[in-house]
């Protein structure tokens, strides 16, 4: 059934500040900071709002400071963000260095932590694909493990800033099949995140500190992004959709518009050869729509086509 989703990016830029003896005032204007930018995207009624990478560092302290500061700061601002999504009845993906006080070599990771509706952590994702110099001077371990987080809008992939680089990576999520990808940033990555959600069919989210910060669907059009102007953004999207071939699916196509009418898009949006199937009902999901017209999705598609040959290969 129609999975109607709306997504909001903040893509902010990073303060500036002066590190205080009384660390509790670098805390409170941090969340000072962050209500004034979740102002501009709470009136949409999002249902999840994206932060950008380390959103809630100073990005003028040096890496001693950064430890001191995230170990007074502990899960102070995290409460409140988790306070923020029960009072506004969304989610929020907020990126950040968390403190692992039990890890004397390594006592941070670089982490998205998926916060639910009812104001509970549901997800963490630790940066596998770290830089250099987190680990060797801010004392960050690479994360090890990549798997979706389950919610309430479907199965989220998380990544970030470095991470956008690593096919490794996008191996381990094409698999599970996200609903969507969500990409906490400070670099923009370009053509990286259209084949990020191309390979994934996934719709990808992006929320880049100080630059263009976007939603785009699996063939990598824009479906709301900030610009130069503003620095938030929000998009609706319907993630129960499906790719499939055009190949042997055209008149199964026609067919399954005929029935269903304004209850199905069909998106073809010219040059890729596959068709963005969408279900608009209330009543039914698009893979019934999908069994019901026996039409072969691109993955499988692509699965028959390397199969077949393999088996004919003429050695």
């Amino acid at each position: 059934m129609a999975k109607n989703v709306k997504i909001s990016l903040l893509g902010f830029k990073i303060l500036n500040g002066n590190f205080n003896d009384d660390l509790s005032l670098n805390v409170e204007t941090m969340i000072n900071y962050f209500a004034q930018n979740l102002v501009k995207v709470l009136p949409d009624n999002p249902d999840i709002i994206l932060f950008p990478e380390a959103c809630d560092s100073y990005a003028n302290f040096t890496p001693e400071q950064d430890r001191i500061y995230y170990k007074f700061r502990g899960e102070k601002i995290l409460n409140y963000l988790c306070d923020a999504a029960k009072k506004n009845h969304c989610n929020i993906a907020y990126s950040a260095t968390r403190n692992i006080s039990d890890d004397e070599k390594y006592p941070f990771r670089n982490s998205t932590q998926i916060i639910g509706r009812d104001g509970k952590v549901i997800g963490v994702y630790d940066k596998n694909h770290i830089m250099v110099e987190e680990n060797t001077q801010c004392d960050t371990a690479y994360g090890t493990e990549a798997k979706v987080i389950d919610s309430d809008i479907g199965k989220i992939a998380c990544m970030i800033c470095f991470d956008l680089n690593f096919n490794v990576l996008l191996e381990k999520y094409k698999t599970q099949k996200p609903d969507l990808i969500l990409f906490s940033s400070w670099y923009h990555g370009g053509l990286k995140q259209q084949e990020w959600a191309y390979e994934c069919g996934s719709y990808f989210a992006s929320a880049i500190a100080g630059t263009q910060s976007r939603i785009i669907n699996p063939f990598g059009e824009v479906i709301a992004s900030t610009t130069n102007y503003n620095n938030f953004a929000t998009g609706k999207v319907n993630l129960d959709c499906t790719l499939a071939h055009l190949s042997y699916n055209w008149n199964k196509f026609i067919e399954m518009k005929k029935k269903y009418g304004e209850g199905v898009t069909i998106h073809d949006p010219g040059y890729f050869g596959i068709a963005l199937i969408t279900c608009e009902r209330d009543d039914m999901t698009v893979m019934d729509m999908i069994k019901e017209f026996d039409i072969e999705l691109f993955d499988d598609y692509l699965e028959r086509a390397l199969k077949h040959r393999d088996a004919n290969l003429v050695y």
